[in-house]
Protein backbone atom coordinates (compact mmCIF):
# COMPACT_ATOMS: atom_id res chain seq x y z
CA UNK A 1 0.00 0.00 0.00
CA UNK A 2 1.11 3.31 -0.68
CA UNK A 3 2.44 5.94 2.15
CA UNK A 4 -0.32 8.49 2.46
CA UNK A 5 0.82 12.39 2.39
CA UNK A 6 -0.52 15.02 4.65
CA UNK A 7 -0.54 18.76 3.50
CA UNK A 8 -0.88 20.97 6.10
CA UNK A 9 -1.15 24.91 4.78
CA UNK A 10 -0.74 27.18 8.00
CA UNK A 11 0.49 31.02 8.76
CA UNK A 12 4.06 32.13 8.77
CA UNK A 13 3.13 33.32 12.92
CA UNK A 14 2.04 30.10 13.74
CA UNK A 15 4.29 27.64 11.54
CA UNK A 16 6.64 26.37 14.04
CA UNK A 17 3.46 25.77 16.98
CA UNK A 18 2.09 23.87 13.96
CA UNK A 19 5.28 21.97 13.33
CA UNK A 20 5.54 20.98 16.56
CA UNK A 21 1.98 19.87 16.79
CA UNK A 22 2.54 17.30 13.20
CA UNK A 23 5.33 16.66 14.84
CA UNK A 24 3.51 14.84 17.06
CA UNK A 25 1.78 12.41 14.94
CA UNK A 26 5.21 10.30 13.47
CA UNK A 27 7.92 8.93 15.25
CA UNK A 28 10.07 10.39 12.31
CA UNK A 29 10.94 13.50 10.85
CA UNK A 30 8.84 16.03 8.80
CA UNK A 31 9.30 18.20 5.69
CA UNK A 32 8.24 22.28 5.89
CA UNK A 33 8.16 24.49 3.16
CA UNK A 34 8.83 28.07 4.41
CA UNK A 35 9.74 30.89 2.05
CA UNK A 36 8.95 33.84 4.05
CA UNK A 37 12.83 34.95 4.16
CA UNK A 38 13.90 33.57 0.47
CA UNK A 39 15.23 36.81 -0.75
CA UNK A 40 17.65 36.49 2.44
CA UNK A 41 18.37 32.87 2.17
CA UNK A 42 19.40 32.92 -1.65
CA UNK A 43 21.27 35.91 -1.34
CA UNK A 44 24.03 34.33 -0.01
CA UNK A 45 24.31 31.73 -2.49
CA UNK A 46 22.95 33.51 -5.90
CA UNK A 47 21.32 36.33 -7.19
CA UNK A 48 17.45 37.17 -6.97
CA UNK A 49 17.54 37.36 -10.85
CA UNK A 50 19.17 34.11 -11.35
CA UNK A 51 16.30 32.02 -8.96
CA UNK A 52 13.33 30.19 -10.89
CA UNK A 53 10.71 32.34 -11.33
CA UNK A 54 8.22 30.14 -10.00
CA UNK A 55 10.44 29.72 -6.26
CA UNK A 56 9.99 33.81 -6.55
CA UNK A 57 6.06 33.30 -6.92
CA UNK A 58 5.82 31.18 -3.65
CA UNK A 59 3.58 32.14 -0.93
CA UNK A 60 5.39 34.07 1.37
CA UNK A 61 1.98 34.64 3.73
CA UNK A 62 1.85 30.26 4.81
CA UNK A 63 4.14 27.81 5.40
CA UNK A 64 3.34 24.17 4.13
CA UNK A 65 3.88 21.48 6.51
CA UNK A 66 4.54 17.95 4.74
CA UNK A 67 3.87 14.51 6.75
CA UNK A 68 4.14 10.92 4.99
CA UNK A 69 2.16 8.25 7.27
CA UNK A 70 2.39 4.78 6.59
CA UNK A 71 -1.00 2.85 6.09
CA UNK A 72 0.07 0.99 9.41
CA UNK A 73 0.25 4.21 10.94
CA UNK A 74 -3.23 4.79 10.87
CA UNK A 75 -3.41 8.33 9.22
CA UNK A 76 -7.10 8.60 9.78
CA UNK A 77 -6.45 9.30 13.10
CA UNK A 78 -3.62 11.61 11.96
CA UNK A 79 -5.53 14.06 10.39
CA UNK A 80 -8.49 13.78 12.93
CA UNK A 81 -5.61 14.62 15.86
CA UNK A 82 -4.76 17.45 13.79
CA UNK A 83 -7.45 19.42 13.00
CA UNK A 84 -8.64 19.30 16.42
CA UNK A 85 -5.28 20.06 17.69
CA UNK A 86 -4.81 23.30 15.40
CA UNK A 87 -8.27 24.43 16.49
CA UNK A 88 -7.79 24.19 20.34
CA UNK A 89 -4.32 26.19 19.14
CA UNK A 90 -6.53 28.94 17.22
CA UNK A 91 -4.15 27.85 14.32
CA UNK A 92 -6.04 28.52 10.67
CA UNK A 93 -5.22 25.41 9.09
CA UNK A 94 -5.77 23.90 5.16
CA UNK A 95 -4.78 20.30 5.26
CA UNK A 96 -4.70 18.46 2.29
CA UNK A 97 -4.14 14.28 1.84
CA UNK A 98 -4.65 11.50 -0.56
CA UNK A 99 -5.78 7.86 0.34
CA UNK A 100 -7.81 9.31 3.62
CA UNK A 101 -11.13 10.14 3.15
CA UNK A 102 -12.64 12.93 5.15
CA UNK A 103 -15.92 10.61 5.45
CA UNK A 104 -13.59 8.20 6.78
CA UNK A 105 -11.65 10.79 9.94
CA UNK A 106 -14.16 10.94 12.47
CA UNK A 107 -15.09 7.19 13.33
CA UNK A 108 -12.06 4.99 11.09
CA UNK A 109 -9.35 5.41 14.03
CA UNK A 110 -11.35 3.70 16.69
CA UNK A 111 -10.66 0.42 14.73
CA UNK A 112 -6.66 1.07 16.16
CA UNK A 113 -7.61 1.37 19.66
CA UNK A 114 -7.21 -1.57 22.31
CA UNK A 115 -6.67 -1.30 26.26
CA UNK A 116 -3.47 -1.17 26.79
CA UNK A 117 -1.59 -0.59 29.83
CA UNK A 118 0.35 2.31 30.98
CA UNK A 119 3.14 2.86 33.68
CA UNK A 120 2.97 0.33 36.56
CA UNK A 121 -0.38 0.83 37.89
CA UNK A 122 -3.41 1.90 34.98
CA UNK A 123 -4.68 -0.34 31.79
CA UNK A 124 -6.32 2.58 29.51
CA UNK A 125 -9.77 1.02 28.34
CA UNK A 126 -11.32 2.68 24.90
CA UNK A 127 -15.64 2.46 26.16
CA UNK A 128 -15.95 0.92 22.74
CA UNK A 129 -14.24 -2.38 23.90
CA UNK A 130 -17.17 -3.83 26.13
CA UNK A 131 -14.42 -6.43 28.35
CA UNK A 132 -10.84 -6.61 29.03
CA UNK A 133 -8.63 -7.95 31.68
CA UNK A 134 -6.90 -5.82 33.39
CA UNK A 135 -4.70 -8.21 35.78
CA UNK A 136 -4.80 -5.64 38.86
CA UNK A 137 -4.46 -2.54 36.92
CA UNK A 138 -7.00 0.42 37.72
CA UNK A 139 -8.72 0.94 34.60
CA UNK A 140 -9.21 3.73 33.06
CA UNK A 141 -12.68 3.97 30.57
CA UNK A 142 -11.83 6.70 27.75
CA UNK A 143 -13.30 8.06 24.63
CA UNK A 144 -11.18 10.60 23.52
CA UNK A 145 -13.68 11.35 20.25
CA UNK A 146 -11.30 14.09 18.70
CA UNK A 147 -9.53 15.31 21.44
CA UNK A 148 -5.99 14.79 22.14
CA UNK A 149 -5.25 12.21 24.39
CA UNK A 150 -5.80 8.32 23.84
CA UNK A 151 -2.74 7.04 26.33
CA UNK A 152 -0.82 5.86 23.38
CA UNK A 153 1.66 8.75 22.64
CA UNK A 154 4.62 9.23 24.08
CA UNK A 155 4.07 12.17 26.07
CA UNK A 156 1.02 11.09 27.36
CA UNK A 157 2.25 7.39 28.56
CA UNK A 158 4.77 9.78 30.25
CA UNK A 159 2.58 11.91 32.02
CA UNK A 160 0.73 9.05 33.20
CA UNK A 161 3.92 7.44 34.78
CA UNK A 162 4.79 10.39 36.65
CA UNK A 163 1.52 11.15 38.00
CA UNK A 164 2.21 7.51 39.24
CA UNK A 165 4.88 8.87 41.25
CA UNK A 166 3.53 11.93 42.70
CA UNK A 167 -0.17 11.53 42.89
CA UNK A 168 -0.89 10.93 47.05
CA UNK A 169 -4.03 10.77 48.64
CA UNK A 170 -5.86 13.75 48.95
CA UNK A 171 -3.95 15.79 46.52
CA UNK A 172 -5.00 18.98 44.33
CA UNK A 173 -4.39 18.62 40.84
CA UNK A 174 -4.59 21.27 38.06
CA UNK A 175 -4.27 20.17 34.43
CA UNK A 176 -3.51 22.67 31.95
CA UNK A 177 -4.61 22.00 28.13
CA UNK A 178 -6.40 18.38 29.64
CA UNK A 179 -8.00 17.70 26.14
CA UNK A 180 -9.70 14.70 26.51
CA UNK A 181 -9.37 14.44 30.59
CA UNK A 182 -7.02 11.38 30.45
CA UNK A 183 -4.70 12.71 33.14
CA UNK A 184 -7.29 14.54 35.00
CA UNK A 185 -9.03 11.46 35.13
CA UNK A 186 -6.27 9.23 36.07
CA UNK A 187 -4.96 11.71 39.10
CA UNK A 188 -8.44 11.03 39.85
CA UNK A 189 -8.03 7.36 40.08
CA UNK A 190 -4.50 7.68 41.66
CA UNK A 191 -5.79 9.26 44.42
CA UNK A 192 -6.27 12.98 44.07
CA UNK A 193 -9.05 14.45 45.93
CA UNK A 194 -9.70 17.12 43.14
CA UNK A 195 -8.44 17.80 39.60
CA UNK A 196 -9.41 20.89 37.51
CA UNK A 197 -8.70 20.60 34.05
CA UNK A 198 -8.85 23.78 31.59
CA UNK A 199 -8.51 23.85 28.22
CA UNK A 200 -9.65 26.46 25.35
CA UNK A 201 -11.30 24.26 23.53
CA UNK A 202 -15.04 23.74 24.01
CA UNK A 203 -15.05 19.85 22.47
CA UNK A 204 -12.47 19.11 24.43
CA UNK A 205 -14.29 20.11 27.45
CA UNK A 206 -17.08 18.66 26.90
CA UNK A 207 -15.14 15.38 26.07
CA UNK A 208 -13.60 15.67 29.24
CA UNK A 209 -16.16 16.05 31.43
CA UNK A 210 -18.12 12.94 29.49
CA UNK A 211 -14.60 10.64 30.52
CA UNK A 212 -14.90 11.75 34.47
CA UNK A 213 -18.19 10.75 34.43
CA UNK A 214 -17.67 7.35 32.63
CA UNK A 215 -15.38 6.87 35.89
CA UNK A 216 -17.28 7.83 38.38
CA UNK A 217 -15.29 10.60 38.99
CA UNK A 218 -17.10 13.77 38.28
CA UNK A 219 -17.80 15.13 41.59
CA UNK A 220 -13.95 15.35 42.26
CA UNK A 221 -13.27 16.61 38.52
CA UNK A 222 -13.80 20.42 37.81
CA UNK A 223 -13.36 21.15 33.72
CA UNK A 224 -13.11 25.27 32.49
CA UNK A 225 -13.00 26.20 28.83
CA UNK A 226 -11.00 29.08 28.26
CA UNK A 227 -7.85 30.24 29.16
CA UNK A 228 -5.71 29.41 32.73
CA UNK A 229 -5.36 33.28 34.07
CA UNK A 230 -8.90 33.98 33.33
CA UNK A 231 -10.74 30.82 34.72
CA UNK A 232 -8.34 29.00 37.34
CA UNK A 233 -8.02 30.14 40.90
CA UNK A 234 -6.71 28.46 43.77
CA UNK A 235 -2.97 26.65 44.64
CA UNK A 236 -2.39 22.96 43.72
CA UNK A 237 0.01 20.02 44.71
CA UNK A 238 0.78 18.76 40.83
CA UNK A 239 0.05 20.64 37.44
CA UNK A 240 0.52 18.73 34.44
CA UNK A 241 0.38 19.86 31.98
CA UNK A 242 0.82 18.21 27.92
CA UNK A 243 1.27 20.58 25.70
CA UNK A 244 3.81 21.97 23.25
CA UNK A 245 7.04 23.38 23.84
CA UNK A 246 6.55 26.86 23.26
CA UNK A 247 3.39 26.91 25.79
CA UNK A 248 5.06 25.28 28.61
CA UNK A 249 8.48 27.72 28.54
CA UNK A 250 5.60 30.49 28.02
CA UNK A 251 3.73 28.91 31.51
CA UNK A 252 7.41 28.73 33.45
CA UNK A 253 6.63 32.58 34.48
CA UNK A 254 3.45 32.47 35.47
CA UNK A 255 2.60 28.48 36.62
CA UNK A 256 4.30 29.03 40.14
CA UNK A 257 1.63 31.58 40.95
CA UNK A 258 -0.80 28.33 41.25
CA UNK A 259 1.28 25.98 43.55
CA UNK A 260 1.94 24.84 46.37
CA UNK A 261 5.40 25.61 48.31
CA UNK A 262 6.95 22.16 46.87
CA UNK A 263 4.45 21.59 44.27
CA UNK A 264 5.73 19.57 41.39
CA UNK A 265 5.15 21.02 37.36
CA UNK A 266 5.04 17.92 35.05
CA UNK A 267 5.68 19.56 31.57
CA UNK A 268 5.48 17.45 28.76
CA UNK A 269 4.58 17.41 24.50
CA UNK A 270 8.26 18.24 24.17
CA UNK A 271 9.99 17.41 20.78
CA UNK A 272 13.62 16.50 22.18
CA UNK A 273 15.00 19.56 19.87
CA UNK A 274 13.34 21.82 22.31
CA UNK A 275 14.28 19.97 25.86
CA UNK A 276 17.14 22.76 26.40
CA UNK A 277 14.80 25.48 25.78
CA UNK A 278 12.56 24.36 28.37
CA UNK A 279 14.97 23.20 30.80
CA UNK A 280 16.66 26.98 30.54
CA UNK A 281 12.81 28.32 31.08
CA UNK A 282 12.73 26.25 34.40
CA UNK A 283 15.93 27.06 35.45
CA UNK A 284 15.20 30.56 35.33
CA UNK A 285 12.09 30.74 36.95
CA UNK A 286 11.06 29.51 39.91
CA UNK A 287 11.48 25.56 39.46
CA UNK A 288 14.56 23.00 40.27
CA UNK A 289 14.37 19.76 37.68
CA UNK A 290 13.61 16.69 39.42
CA UNK A 291 13.58 14.36 36.52
CA UNK A 292 13.85 14.04 32.75
CA UNK A 293 12.06 11.25 31.02
CA UNK A 294 12.23 10.28 27.77
CA UNK A 295 10.41 7.47 25.10
CA UNK A 296 10.63 7.78 21.51
CA UNK A 297 12.48 11.54 21.01
CA UNK A 298 9.76 12.79 23.34
CA UNK A 299 10.30 14.44 26.79
CA UNK A 300 8.62 14.60 29.93
CA UNK A 301 10.02 16.83 32.85
CA UNK A 302 9.30 16.69 36.35
CA UNK A 303 10.57 20.05 38.53
CA UNK A 304 9.11 21.50 41.94
CA UNK A 305 8.75 24.84 43.17
CA UNK A 306 11.30 26.62 44.61
CA UNK A 307 10.75 27.41 48.34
Amino acid sequence: MDWTEIKIRVPIKDLETAGDIAQMTVPYGIYIEDYSNLEEEVEQIARINLIDQALLEKDRSHGIIHIYINPGDHPAQAVAFLRERYTAEKIAHEIICENCAEEDWRDSWKQYFHPVPVGEKLLIRPTWHETCNPQGRIVLNLDPGLAFGTGTHETTRLCLAALEKHVKSGMQVLDVGCGSGILSVAALLLGAQHVVGVDIDATAVKIASENAQKNGVEERFEVLCGDLTEKVAGKYHIVVANIVADAVIQLCASIADYMLEDAVYIASGIIDARTDDVLYALDHSRFTVLETAQDNGWYCITAQKKR
